[in-house]
Formats: structure tokens, C-alpha cells, sequence
């Protein structure tokens, strides 16, 4: 891999940091702030609706600069939204802060992937990809509890200021360490890279990334009160199950990386239908702790890891450009918004095992979407099958 590669990940480890950073820091936001616990869950989904809706457009005025010139204007957002946070003395500012480092973060994720997939051969794109992506799994083994042991030392501020100093880094690594592109010009302007949206296999594949990510955050949104509520594990052993669960990610997205290039497909397919029996396993067997525990980590094995397979299997529909990348980054958010709105309807309806059989449903609805491929690829000719995405 090219060593601007990995800056590029470290980017993204800032932007995750950032984004998981409020919610292990609600009760002191909310004191500081002189609100409710409440409104700064809030913040949670302003962040994610900005990424989802803000992020595209974002994107689209971009299009005209070269990558990194891009990337660095969203660096600038992204540092003055995370100095708004630190420095926010009212619920309003916070709010236009994480807006606004939403918006930011979005668009420098799908500016990122589309960057890293150009300064590798295609034979290389799903190891390019995953990566880049391991920024994202890094966040989660290592972010959420850095933002959140630096809150709880030394205030809420510090944490975003600690993020702030590693957007800065990341940025300046970015300006040092990453090539200066040029805009692709295969990918063409605005009105080039909006038709390939006309693709009806682009949007099928657009709603299985989405199911990926709904079945995996059904059970990741709501584990801390199933694992101590319903298992019965201490609380101080979360954090530690939560660090293994990060690892796992790490592994899972390593391994699919390798195999995204050319077993995109099959990979996809056996990841969900690992996922949706991990999942219904862990609703099954809640009770019983080394039996949930094992189920929690198979979800962190093969769930979000299919990122990689996921992002090549949208950009064979339509293309490696920053627009495409920025809308699939959309509609994984879009899995998280879903995952955590339909989940809290279902733990008033029918408990807190409830969540863990939505994103069964949600792994199966993935199959489903895949099935029609998966049914091309079998009648294919053995030359065509290892080529298939």
C-alpha cells in the first residue's frame, strides 16, 4: 500500500473520534451546557442527518478541486466545527458545531476512499479500500474510549479539544504526505457522475450496504443494557468487551479487504447470513453470558467489516468517484439512523431482545436484495463466476 494510504485512515480515526465523542460524554455535556441528557442525544442524530443529507452536497461543491485540495478545505470545516464544540458556551452553538462537523465528515470520508482506490492498480482497490478503513474500525476500538477517558479526567472540553489536535495532525500529514492528484476526469463533472445514479443495480446495492449496517447497529446501539439487563454482566466489563468488539472489526475488515477484489459476491452473502445467525443467536441465548458474549463478537467479526466488499461492489456499478463514495457513506449512515429509531420502538413494544431480531430481519432483507445476483452467478459460466461482484 502506498504510505499516504494509512494518513488517509488516520483522517478518518479523527472524524470517527469525533463522531462517537458525545456519546460517552452525555451526563458532563449536559451539566456543562445547562441541559438534559436527552437534548444532547440529540446531537447524536444532528451529526448523523448532517453526514447523510449535508455530506453529498458538501461533496458536489467540491468537485472541481483536486483531491487533496478538497480534502484539506474539509479539514478546515471539520477543525473549526470541533473548536466550536470545545469553546460552545450554549446547546445552540454545540448543535451548529456538530452540524457542521457532520457535514465535514461525510464528505471527507467519501473524499478519502475515492482518493486511496486512485493511487492503487484496481487489482488492489478492496485492500486500498479496507485500509483506509481501518480508521473507521480504529475509532471504534480506540476513540470512543480515548474521548471518553479524557472527558471524564479533565472535562468534556479537553475531549474535543484532543480531537481537534488530531484533526490537525491529520490534516497536516495530509498536506505532507499525500500526492497532489489531479480531478479524475474519467469520473467527468457534476452531470457525469450524477447519471450513474440511473443504475437500478447501483441503488440495489446502495439498500444492501444499508441492511449491512442496520443489522449490525440494531445489536451495537442497544448492547451495554442487553449484556448488563438481560445477561447480567457487570458494568465495568462493557468497556473491555468493547475494546475486544473493536478488535474483532479490526480482524473482520482485514480479512474481507483480501478478499474483496475478487470474491466481493460471496463474501457479501456470507457475511449477512453469518450475521443474521449471529444475531438471532444472541437474541436466543441472551441468558446465558459466555454464550452472548460469543455472539456479540461474531456480529463485530462480520458486520461492519463487510465495508470493503461493500464500497467495491458500488463502485463496479457505477464508479470510484468522491460522489459515489459520499452517497454509499449516506445510506450507511442511513443503516444507523434506522438501526437505532426502529430499535427503540421495538424495546417498548417487546423488551430489549427485540433489537437483536430486527437486525436478524435486517441481514435477511440484505440476502434478499443479493439473492437475484447470487442466482445470475450460479447459472454463469465458471470463467465469469470469480469475476463477479
Amino acid at each position: 500500500m502506498p504510505r499516504a494510504i494509512p494518513l488517509l485512515a488516520f483522517g478518518i480515526f479523527a472524524m470517527v473520534t469525533s463522531e462517537f465523542a458525545v456519546a460517552g460524554l452525555m451526563p458532563q455535556m449536559a451539566e456543562g451546557l445547562d441541559t438534559t441528557v436527552p437534548r444532547i442525544g440529540y446531537l447524536i442524530t444532528a451529526f448523523a442527518a448532517a453526514m447523510a443529507l449535508g455530506g453529498p452536497v458538501l461533496t458536489v461543491a467540491l468537485l472541481r478541486l483536486p483531491p487533496k485540495n478538497a480534502l484539506l478545505v474539509l479539514f478546515a470545516l471539520f477543525l473549526a466545527s470541533n473548536v466550536m464544540a470545545a469553546t460552545a458556551t450554549g446547546y445552540g452553538t454545540m448543535l451548529a458545531a456538530r452540524i457542521l462537523g457532520g457535514v465535514a465528515s461525510q464528505a471527507l470520508f467519501g473524499t478519502a476512499i475515492s482518493l486511496a482506490v486512485r493511487l492503487v492498480g484496481p487489482e488492489r482497490r478492496g485492500r486500498a479500500i479496507a485500509v483506509t478503513l481501518n480508521g473507521l474500525m480504529l475509532g471504534t476500538l480506540l476513540g470512543l474510549p480515548l474521548s471518553t477517558l479524557v472527558g471524564e479526567r479533565h472535562g468534556w472540553r479537553a475531549a474535543f479539544w484532543v480531537i481537534t489536535a488530531l484533526a490537525l495532525l491529520a490534516a497536516l500529514a495530509t498536506a505532507v504526505g499525500v500526492p497532489k492528484l489531479e480531478r479524475h476526469v474519467e469520473d467527468g463533472g457534476f452531470r457525469a457522475q450524477l447519471a450513474v445514479f440511473r443504475s437500478r443495480a447501483l441503488w440495489t446495492r446502495l439498500l444492501t450496504s444499508t441492511c449491512v449496517i442496520a443489522a449490525t447497529f440494531s445489536a451495537f446501539s442497544y448492547a451495554t443494557p442487553i449484556l448488563t439487563d438481560v445477561t447480567g454482566l457487570a458494568t465495568s466489563t462493557i468497556p473491555l468487551l468493547l475494546v475486544a468488539y473493536g478488535a474483532a472489526t479490526v480482524v473482520g475488515n482485514t480479512v474481507v479487504g483480501r478478499l474483496a477484489d475478487r470474491h466481493a459476491l460471496p463474501v457479501l452473502a456470507t457475511g449477512l447470513g453469518l450475521n443474521a445467525l449471529f444475531l438471532a443467536a444472541f437474541a436466543l441465548l441472551t441468558d446465558l453470558p459466555p454464550a452472548a458474549v460469543a455472539a456479540f463478537l461474531g456480529i463485530g467479526l462480520v458486520g461492519v467489516t463487510m465495508n470493503p466488499a461493500m464500497a467495491t461492489r458500488v463502485q463496479h456499478a457505477a464508479n470510484a468517484g468522491p460522489l459515489v463514495n459520499t452517497v454509499h457513506a449516506s445510506f450507511i449512515t442511513l443503516g444507523i439512523i434506522l438501526s437505532s429509531a426502529v430499535g427503540g420502538l421495538v424495546i417498548g413494544a417487546a423488551g430489549l431482545r427485540a433489537p437483536l431480531w430486527l437486525g436478524a430481519a435486517f441481514a435477511l432483507a440484505g440476502l434478499a436484495l443479493l439473492l437475484p445476483e447470487l442466482t445470475a452467478r450460479r447459472g454463469a459460466p465458471a470463467v465469469l463466476r470469480g469475476s463477479a461482484m
